[in-house]
């Protein structure tokens, strides 16, 4: 069936609020684990990750950094407008030049309680290495799904980056029903986190610590990196009967040449940490293919139905030819990095061309997450939710870990 078919009530399961995790564990390696692997189950915790990995694995992480995307306001008159910054407005030619910014900016934005913004200059006092910033915020138009906000401050000689960090609080999901706290600020944070950007954290790689990544090479285990800016429409709930009318948020993605030669000369299985590293794996293949047939392309992008498109999806190339692809496109472009957008989804149907394990939470039900988890899996996705939910396994941002080995017959 093509995933456009498929009905969202058919990836539901009641999730009582006592299964969501608040807050996170007292140690990030803590959490629990369930392993699913051929069918069967096993429980173990999230510091034994090491000895259930393969030798020779490659582990790709999101080393992207959260944020403080909530900016507070108050009027004059004593009203409150939030604003949640969700990314640069207009076109970028990556993250690290937008944060670099100074003087003002603009940003798509949700903003809370915006009616009562009657289109004033709002303003801000903030301090920044003890000197006192004066921040505006300024409405300049509505789009279908947020608002345009431009941003000025003085003095105007520090860059958005700074002023982010210091104006705004952490972004914690809308599910987590409480105020941000102090840990927040460090615990919704991988040990990755490099590349200032996303609204949420990558959560899958908040269990892992350096202790962890120390063990690696006990097992020739190895570490490489991609970047993929999670939006707040990763938490967008599908509200159609069907997939086919569901509109898939897309994220921005950063992909080095070192990566794909990372990848290229993997010697073992190829694991990800979380769904936004599998999501940029599995498009950058896409995107080799892409640039097979149209190697002077000055841009590539992956949309959302783009994969389930029979005349891309016959191309059938391996891993390796696409991957090869790809560098050979960067090399025409004399790029060493690939910054573009994808809008993948990963749905059952689909058929993984390079991830071979996913470590990742527990997901909400009908959401787009659960669909690539039931991708990965196959219709055992029930059964490993199921004992979660019968195991005292924690759900969702701060909870549990899962260790997929993705079903052979969802492999190309």
């Amino acid at each position: 069936m093509h995933p456009q078919h498929i009905s969202i009530l058919d990836f539901s399961y009641a999730l009582p609020e006592d299964k969501i995790a608040w807050r996170p564990p007292a140690r990030r390696d803590a959490s629990k684990l369930l392993i699913y692997k051929n069918g069967e189950i096993k429980e173990t915790h999230f510091n034994a990750i090491v000895d259930a990995l393969p030798a020779n694995t490659l582990m790709i992480f999101n080393n992207t950094k959260v944020i403080n995307a909530r900016i507070l306001f108050k009027k004059e008159t004593g009203a409150s407008i939030e604003i949640f910054c969700l990314e640069p407005s207009g076109q970028i030619t990556g993250y690290t030049s937008a944060m670099a910014k100074q003087q003002h900016t603009e940003w798509k934005c949700f903003i809370g309680g915006v009616a009562k913004w009657k289109n004033e200059i709002l303003q801000k006092e903030i301090e920044i290495a003890g000197q006192t910033v004066l921040l505006k915020a300024e409405l300049k138009q509505k789009e279908a799904d947020a608002y345009i906000v431009r941003f000025s401050w003085e003095p105007d000689h520090l860059d958005f980056a700074h002023i982010i960090e210091a104006a705004g609080k952490v972004p914690l999901p809308p599910y987590i029903k409480r105020e941000t706290e102090g840990e927040d600020s460090s615990r919704y944070q991988t040990i990755f986190a490099m590349q200032q950007g996303s609204v949420a954290a990558p959560t899958a790689s908040l269990h892992f610590t350096p202790e962890i990544v120390a063990r690696f090479p006990q097992k020739n285990i190895h570490s490489s990196f991609v970047t993929l800016h999670v939006g707040a429409g990763t938490f967008k709930p599908v509200k159609s009967a069907t997939m086919q009318d569901h509109d898939m948020h897309a994220e921005y993605i950063e992909v080095s040449r070192q990566t794909i030669e990372d990848l290229l000369l993997a010697q073992g299985p190829i694991a990800v940490a979380g769904t936004t590293s599998l999501r940029t794996v599995e498009t950058i293949y896409w995107l080799g293919v892409k640039a097979f047939d149209t190697p002077t392309a000055e841009q590539l992008s992956l949309g959302q139905w783009d994969v389930y498109d029979a005349a891309l999806a016959a191309k059938d190339f391996t891993a390796k030819q696409a991957l090869q692809s790809l560098l050979q496109w960067m090399i025409a472009n004399q790029t060493d990095k690939i910054f573009t957008q994808t809008q993948l989804l990963i749905a059952p149907g689909y058929r993984f061309r390079i991830a071979n394990i996913l470590v990742t939470n527990f997901h909400q039900p009908q959401s787009t997450l659960l669909l690539l988890v039931a991708a990965a899996v196959g219709p055992s996705w029930r059964s490993l939710y199921e004992y979660a939910l019968n195991h005292d396994f924690r759900f969702l941002s701060y909870g549990d870990a899962n260790l997929i080995f993705i079903n052979e017959n969802s492999k190309a």
